[in-house]
């Protein structure tokens, strides 16, 4: 049976930021926690190690699968800043044309530096993701 490794926790956020090595990174680290938090009306908790997650829902897919993440998130890594939105919103792809400098995995949108992207969009995105999830899957 698949186990869920990314499951909210109580460690502490901004302990987590201060691990981040690069002071680059970790000063962007905290201009998103404050994007994040404004923009999402939610406390930033801890999923698994090493992603910040604001807000949560349900999901279960039709194979049978289900668990618990984020609405949205972020993760500073060592190469990238990790940003979670909602994976199927075709509206999400509109707003990234938009974005300002990333790349893109299957859930994950990848940035460099806060400087890269246009908050506004960033903003637009969190506030997307979050309509598209709650309308996708209501508790």
């Amino acid at each position: 049976m698949y186990e869920l490794k990314t499951i909210e926790n109580d460690k502490s956020v901004i302990a987590f930021i201060e691990t981040v090595e690069n002071p680059k990174k970790r000063e962007d680290a905290y201009k998103l926690l404050d994007i994040f938090t404004e923009t999402t009306g939610y406390q930033a908790k801890m999923w698994g190690p090493s992603i910040i997650g604001f807000g949560s829902y349900h999901y279960k897919y039709d194979s049978g699968h289900e668990g618990d993440a984020p609405l949205v998130g972020f993760s500073p890594r060592k190469a990238k800043i990790s940003l979670y939105f909602a994976t199927g919103d075709t509206y999400r792809e509109e707003l990234l044309k938009d974005f300002g400098k990333h790349t893109t995995g299957k859930a994950c949108v990848y940035i460099n530096k806060v400087a890269d992207i246009e908050v506004d969009v960033l903003i637009a995105l969190i506030t997307q993701s979050m309509l598209f999830l709650k309308e996708t899957y209501p508790n």
